[in-house]
């Protein structure tokens, strides 16, 4: 059988030490070294073949520096957003991301949480579905560094990094009032995620008209979206804004006011939630709640390598929005 390549053969070849060899290759950060030093390195390390053996240093370190992040869905803007940022900032803390997409499933979680575990990760990073109340039990009791972001149990004490999802629709609401709208409909998910209670409590405590709410099931949503804006168009006083809490409600609605022949603003205002390209490319670039992927994402990462290092410790943050306004709302 072949010899395996060492750090050690690298080390020689390039004629420095396995100290900086092994610093290089674990891409801990350079600073105190070249760039052409850790290139020629790194090179080396290609020309020999060389395999890095994670298993002998996981034993070594007790540490694999993998995260394992769980999101939604991997393909919905935000999730992949929010992905791609964490996986560039483990890197610059040396550390390596797998993804995997729960697809709004307690029971998908909870198989990615096993899976990722086999892998050794060294902590996760959690986006948690609805009814996932033991799958998060489960994390809190095998002691394993988690962060919930995006969602979190405000009963349960852990790791969390979200938004103010109450002030940041009522921010919503109250801009589309201070328009001249007085019949705001306003469209979100039948669901007992908390985030998305409190961006529909943020609307409805301003709004106080359960008439106005269309509540739509994830998996009818072109369905219920269409009917739901049907029904508030066909009011006695038809709505003349609407206020969709996610960006996939809101892509959907702006399809259907389209279909309909809907002139946006001057018929209908809308506000949208999340940023997406979809919003720049309708004919009324469409007003929307901005949330600060960037910290949202470096914040997650900051308390899981918190977590990681100082077991036991929990930290929460909430992180403010901003509400982006454009021609869609504003007549």
């Amino acid at each position: 059988m072949k010899k395996r390549v060492s750090i050690k053969d690298v080390a020689l070849h390039v004629g420095v030490s396995t100290a900086l060899v092994s610093y290089v290759l674990n891409n801990k950060k350079e600073g105190r070294i070249s760039k052409e030093a850790a290139a020629k390195i790194r090179q080396a390390a290609i020309d020999l073949n060389y395999v890095p053996n994670q298993i002998a240093r996981s034993l070594k370190s007790q540490k694999t520096n993998t995260i394992g992040l769980i999101v939604a869905d991997i393909a919905n803007p935000f999730s992949s957003q929010i992905a791609r940022i964490i996986e560039d900032e483990a890197q610059k803390n040396g550390y390596s991301v797998i993804f995997g997409s729960s697809d709004e499933s307690a029971d998908k979680t909870q198989n990615l949480i096993f899976l990722l575990l086999n892998r050794q990760v060294d902590g996760f990073i959690v986006a948690l579905p609805e009814n996932a109340e033991k799958q998060l039990n489960y994390l809190a009791g095998i002691d394993i560094p988690f962060v919930l972001f995006d969602r979190y149990y405000p009963e349960v004490e852990t790791n969390f990094v979200a938004i103010d999802n109450y002030k940041a629709a009522s921010q919503a609401v109250q801009h589309l009032m201070a328009n001249g709208r007085k019949q705001i409909g306003i469209v979100t998910y039948q669901t007992g995620l908390h985030h998305l209670s409190e961006r529909k409590r943020g609307a409805t405590d301003l709004i106080q008209n359960t008439s106005l709410e269309v509540n739509v099931r994830i998996d009818h949503l072109k369905e219920d979206v269409d009917a739901g804006i049907d029904r508030l168009l066909k009011l006695d006083t038809p709505v003349d804004a609407l206020f969709f809490t996610t960006n996939l409600l809101a892509i959907s609605g702006l399809k259907y006011l389209n279909e309909l022949g809907v002139k946006v603003p001057e018929q209908i205002a809308v506000v949208g939630f999340d940023e997406t390209d979809a919003f720049d490319l309708f004919y009324s670039p469409v007003t929307y709640v901005k949330q600060p992927m960037e910290q949202l994402a470096s914040q997650s990462l900051r308390l899981l390598l918190d977590a990681i290092d100082n077991p036991g410790a929990k930290q929460g943050v909430v992180i403010d929005t901003e509400l982006v306004v454009r021609k869609s709302s504003v007549s």
